[in-house]
């Protein structure tokens, strides 16, 4: 497994086709994928306020398989949080958990919310989704294509068809990922 690791920001796991195509890439070995508790709680959060209709019950059995099935639970990072500054103090505990976790990047949307030139120092880029997954693809096509496709395998409810999932991509914002799947379709 690469050393290289990435931190996924809260709101990379709360749509849920982002995550599973997340997880499914952390599941690979390309690289080691890590968040708090902290981090769950907030996705989790964000999910029941957007989705009253799903139950925390259901979303802590996604969170327990994320545990169960990548190493990716960073603690004691809490005494980091007090001496960090960025424009939202709330993010503090996402980047005080990548700073133990000895990330390279974090995967965020929030791209403002973690200044690069203040990441920096800490050795820390912040990265879109999109821009990360892109990367992969530069290193191991091959494999950020099976792993797309074991994620599109897992859909059965109902089950996605190539150009269904990758009108899925498009809107989960990877115009690049779902572009480099659309020529590589044979793959997913």
């Amino acid at each position: 497994m690469s050393h290289f690791t990435a931190v996924y920001d809260a709101c990379v796991l709360y749509p849920a086709p982002l995550r599973d195509l997340l997880m499914h890439l952390a599941m690979s070995n390309l690289f080691r994928a890590k968040w708090s508790d902290e981090i769950h709680e907030e996705w989790i959060r964000n999910v029941l306020k957007e989705r009253p209709d799903l139950s925390r019950e259901k979303l802590q059995r996604t969170r327990q398989n994320m545990d169960k099935n990548v190493d990716g639970l960073v603690t004691g990072y809490e005494s980091l949080i007090p001496g960090l500054t960025l424009p939202d103090e709330d993010d503090r505990h996402v980047l005080a958990a990548a700073i133990r976790a000895g990330a390279d990047v974090i995967v965020t949307f929030n791209l403002k919310h973690f200044p690069a030139a203040y990441l920096n120092q800490f050795g820390i880029e912040p990265q879109h989704p999109d821009e990360f997954i892109f990367h992969l693809i530069d290193l191991h096509p091959d494999a950020v294509c099976e792993a797309a496709k074991r994620q599109r395998a897992s859909l059965k409810n109902p089950p996605k068809t190539v150009a269904e999932f990758l009108e899925i991509m498009e809107q989960q914002r990877l115009p690049k990922t779902a572009e480099f799947l659309r020529l590589r379709q044979e793959f997913v």
